[in-house]
């Protein structure tokens, strides 16, 4: 039976440190690699055979994990936050922190997280950067209004981003100089830039081959349009790792952090230990629901009397969940008993 060695991987920008040992704990090899696909090729012929490595997920994990894959007998991904034995420790270093994922891998301590597809995360980052191109086109259109406050100019709030309106305001306001004229065009002509780019990345994950079936079952449900149908399907990946429905809504952050002791139980605001881009999206979603699905306006009515719209909103998002999970896992268009012919925003 040939014997497995355990790697410990602290991953950083330019240089990977490792630790190397065996089932008993002996060290076989420690030091440093660069970061580079060259380097990590040296680096793998030197190995014993077979191995299996962990590292702490970080923004250079991604590329590290699928380039490693196809030559380790198992690779995992260590949670950051789960990781107790390095944040508490007085002395810590690179080497000791590759010796410690080391030992919670061999020991079989290691908080393993998911790992999603290469595909998958291929796509997810196209989606998050679609994410970041609305938060800079409101940015924009924050800018545009603080000029023209800035300048004592008046203007209809409702109609300042239409292209008629717009043009019409730049005509014929007699305060608008032309110094403040540019800087408004320039607004403008970045926003429209930034519209169309966040239009075609969106229509690309809609017509994508991966992603078509699974997003237009999702848009079945009432009040679910592309964008919340494609922030599940590639932020979730997988959705039969989840094994209830609770699972999904702690992962959304749409439920608060536990910290009770003996027979105290304190109300706690919603866990930061979450997915932020579904937790956003699904809120979002939910404040809009109830404008599109009778069953879920009465979910938000009835929870609103027993508290504020905050926390009628939240008994909505958790709901949305709840459906997103049976059309997931069933592969099957929703079904709901009322009818009502609306479409989703």
């Amino acid at each position: 039976m040939q014997t497995m060695y355990y790697i410990g991987l602290d991953v950083h920008k330019r240089t990977i440190s490792y630790c190397v040992k065996d089932a008993s704990g002996r060290v076989y090899a420690e030091g440093s690699v660069p970061a580079t696909r060259c380097d990590l090729d040296r680096w793998m012929k030197t190995l014993p055979q077979p191995w299996t490595a962990a590292m702490e997920a970080t923004m250079f994990t991604g590329w590290i994990y699928d380039y490693l894959q196809p030559h380790a007998a198992a690779l995992k991904v260590a949670h950051p936050l789960m990781l107790r034995a390095i944040a508490a420790a007085k002395k810590k270093n690179d080497r000791i922190d590759a010796n410690k994922i080391c030992d919670c891998l061999r020991c079989d301590f290691l908080p393993e997280c998911y790992m999603a597809s290469t595909a998958i995360r291929e796509r997810r980052r196209t989606l998050r950067y679609r994410n970041l191109l609305v938060r800079q086109m409101v940015q924009r259109k924050n800018k545009t209004g603080m000029l023209l406050m800035e300048a004592g100019v008046s203007y209809n709030k409702q109609r300042l981003h239409q292209a008629g309106y717009f043009r019409e305001l730049l005509a014929t306001n007699p305060d608008i100089n032309e110094g403040l004229s540019s800087l408004l065009r320039l607004c403008r002509e970045t926003m429209v830039r930034l519209q169309k780019t966040e239009s075609a990345l969106v229509r690309s994950l809609e017509r994508d081959s991966l992603l078509m079936d699974r997003v237009e079952r999702l848009m079945t449900i009432r009040a679910v349009g592309p964008i919340t149908s494609l922030t599940w399907a590639l932020e979730i990946g997988d959705v039969q790792r989840f094994p209830s429905i609770k699972k999904a809504i702690s992962y959304c952050g749409l439920c608060g952090a536990e910290k009770s002791s003996a027979n105290t139980v304190p109300r706690t605001p919603l866990s930061k230990q979450r997915n932020k881009h579904l937790q956003t999206t699904l809120i979002e979603a939910a404040k809009m629901a109830p404008r599109f699905s009778p069953a879920l306006a009465m979910l938000y009515d009835k929870e609103k009397q027993k508290g504020n719209a905050n926390r009628a909103t939240l008994a909505v998002a958790r709901k949305l969940v709840a459906y997103l999970m049976a059309v997931d896992r069933g592969q099957r268009n929703f079904q709901a008993t009322e009818t009502m012919n609306c479409v989703a925003a």
